[in-house]
């Protein structure tokens, strides 16, 4: 059993309390006109009738990345997560960010905007698109074969995250996953 849908909120965007359970990976299969202060819907083929609709600052992230012509992104893959100290004013409530993009051959930064007159760097990295194979095996253990084989690359650990909760994997197996996940991500926090 996976609580993760019965906590989703019903809306028609993806948000961050989506991401509590771990980073997706998105394709985005079309673009349209939002509301002016997220002028963008991203529809993603693994989130219908939910748009992505970034931040002012992930919308920058994605123009340095990919450039400015959003028509022109789909296609593209992106692996979103829950930052929790995303601040909204004074207040620390999560928010969505980037942390991987394919079509980059390299990893992007960007200078963003932190608080008022102060920026720092924010870094995306290329996105592996290739998806694992989900196993034939339904016990667990050859998910945890693929994780062991995905080592420390966050890539390959999130797509095998959103093939194993896809496949239905049991959910200690589906858990483990984004354990790791999670430690990878924290480490390369903590390391820049």
């Amino acid at each position: 059993m996976d609580m993760t849908q019965s906590i989703a909120p019903k809306t028609d965007q993806i948000n961050a309390a989506d991401l509590v359970s771990g980073p997706i990976t998105v394709t985005i299969n079309r673009v349209t006109e939002g509301p002016p202060e997220q002028p963008f819907n991203f529809h993603m083929e693994e989130t219908p009738g939910r748009a992505y609709r970034p931040s002012k600052s992930m919308r920058r992230v994605m123009v340095a990345a990919w450039g400015s012509n959003p028509a022109a992104y789909v296609g593209h893959s992106l692996t979103i997560y829950r930052n929790p100290d995303t601040k909204f004013g004074k207040e620390r409530l999560g928010g969505i960010e980037i942390s991987h993009m394919s079509h980059i051959s390299k990893p992007t930064t960007v200078a963003l905007t932190v608080t008022r007159g102060k920026r720092a760097p924010f870094t995306v990295k290329p996105l592996a698109t290739t998806a694992p194979t989900p196993p034939a095996d339904t016990s667990g253990r050859e998910w945890l074969t693929e994780l062991t084989l995905a080592a420390d690359n966050l890539d390959a650990v999130s797509a095998l995250f959103a093939a194993a909760k896809q496949a239905h994997a049991p959910a200690e197996t589906v858990a483990a996953i984004r354990a790791v996940g999670k430690r990878i991500s924290d480490a390369g926090k903590a390391g820049e």
